[in-house]
């Protein structure tokens, strides 16, 4: 299997356009979570790396920002063409050290070139203004510039596509970039540096150093030299950054925990919600943090959505992602699998009931069983925590206001879902939800044409979209005067 990912699977750091070990030669191991065996290591690095990536991206800032938005957008291009061109390799890889099926890591690789196609295009319309002046003699003008050195710190769920939303506007932007890629799931970060170098990328605009968070989040937060750091990850630790930020009031974009909601009212096609449910819950095993985390049904339809929906997720084939028909690969690791656990068990003793799964997957290791449990009630754990597994909990609700009510009683407000067949209550509803993204009769809504976020403690900034754009570029305001007209 090898054979085919090896080229793109980097066991280095990438600093200023050379592949280089941790100065003090000791590695992390990246483990397959399907079959618990060493796929290979990466460095263990830390400050004073992280220094050095962005000392290289500084000094390649100086001539990266001067190119043009056409020699930019041809860039990323190339780069698009060249992700495309080894979707297969590149997501053989993926699924390697994350454990998705091969289908979705094939789609997130698709995911990932589409971001940087859009960006590529985007890069030529950061339009500014030419503001009506209210002096004769003075013209107003406003500008975009890109703010500097990004960096950028990925999760180990989407290493690929989550990359994919902020690289490419910062080059797109004219930024250069340090990114630390998560150490469960290196290799896909890794390979894209082996793409930008590839596609002509000058030296030092992309460094990718691997190794312990704490020491390389804790530079990248200090460093003056970075302009903007890009985080998708947990509320606590994004608070954490955000803190840190604060010493060198750097621009920040956050990306942070969801606790989706999922409504299906009893006006809505029963097919179309289980369908919808099955791909908002058990995409990626559960571990998005845009998951349904709590399905809310009306009770006039309660128990045959119950019903559907534990068929359809019995159905689900379990199985290592390389395997052919594999819907749901394994969960990230042991420990995932013991948070999920603590959530049935907590539900079980508070009333709710396994219709079915529950357990620990035959397969053994970090396998583990679609699961469906009913009887759900806000006392229950999932009710506030985010699962991140192949945990579906179905609430009951009666009227329209008590599931709006319930849907927004957390402090997330990344994605919601909800089916409906009225017209009014859907837009009464749509109103009503307070998320930064919605889903109407739809369970998969993620599309680079839109802008991707949360409210609340769900995070800051958008990533998709034209809004993409924005945190990468700083606005400047020029008054020319003595123009004597």
């Amino acid at each position: 299997m090898l054979q085919k990912t090896s080229h793109f699977m980097k066991q280095a750091n990438l600093i200023n356009g050379e592949w280089v070990q941790a100065d003090s030669g000791q590695t992390v191991d990246v483990i397959n979570p399907a079959t618990s065996l060493k796929i290979g290591t990466v460095p263990k690095s830390g400050a004073a790396e992280t220094r050095r990536a962005i000392e290289a991206a500084e000094e390649a800032f100086q001539s990266f920002r001067k190119t043009s938005a056409l020699e930019r957008s041809a860039l990323l291009r190339k780069l698009h063409d060249a992700i495309m061109d080894n979707q297969d390799a590149l997501a053989e890889l993926l699924t390697m050290e994350q454990g998705k099926s091969l289908t979705e890591a094939r789609g997130e690789v698709g995911s990932s070139a589409a971001y940087v196609l859009w960006f590529a295009e985007e890069a030529r319309r950061a339009y500014g203004d030419v503001v009506p002046s209210p002096w004769r003699d003075r013209r107003v003008l406003v500008t975009k510039e890109p703010v500097g050195v990004i960096a950028a710190i990925t999760p180990w769920n989407f290493p690929s596509s989550m990359l994919s939303r902020k690289l490419g506007p910062a080059l797109a932007a004219g930024c250069t970039a340090v990114v630390k890629p998560a150490s469960q799931t290196p290799y896909s970060g890794l390979a894209w540096g082996a793409l930008c170098e590839e596609v002509g990328f000058p030296k030092g605009v992309v460094n990718i150093v691997t190794g312990s968070a704490g020491a390389i989040g804790d530079e990248l937060c200090a460093n003056p030299l970075v302009k903007k750091l890009t985080f998708t990850g947990s509320t606590e630790v994004g608070k954490m950054l955000i803190e840190k930020c604060a010493s060198t009031v750097k621009k920040v974009s956050m990306e942070l925990g969801g606790n989706a909601p999922f409504l299906v009212f009893d006006d809505a096609d029963i097919d179309r919600a289980v369908q919808g449910a099955i791909a908002a819950k058990f995409r990626n095993s559960g571990q998005t943090c845009v998951c349904t985390n709590r399905f809310f049904v009306q009770a006039g339809i309660h128990d045959a959505f119950v019903e559907k929906l534990a068929e359809a997720s019995a159905k689900l084939k379990v199985g290592p992602g390389l395997n052919e028909g594999v819907q749901q690969g394994p969960l990230i690791d042991v420990n995932a699998v013991e948070k999920v656990e603590e959530f049935i068990e907590d539900a079980v003793t508070k009333g709710g009931k396994v219709v079915t799964g529950g357990k620990r997957h035959e397969l053994g290791g970090s396998f583990f069983e679609p699961t469906v449990i009913a009887g759900a009630t806000a006392q229950m754990k999932f009710m506030k925590e985010e699962i991140f597994g192949p945990l579906a909990p179905v609430f009951k609700f009666e009227t329209e206001e008590e599931a709006v009510a319930l849907a927004n009683d957390t402090e997330f407000g990344l994605a919601c879902y909800f089916y409906t067949g009225d017209l009014g209550r859907a837009f009464r509803v749509m109103e009503g939800l307070k998320y930064g993204m919605v889903g109407v009769n739809e369970g998969i809504i993620t599309t680079p044409e839109a802008p991707f976020g949360g409210v609340k403690e769900s995070g800051l900034g958008r990533e998709g979209g034209h809004q993409g754009m924005d945190d990468y570029l700083d606005t400047k305001y020029v008054c020319i005067g003595g123009l004597g007209l």
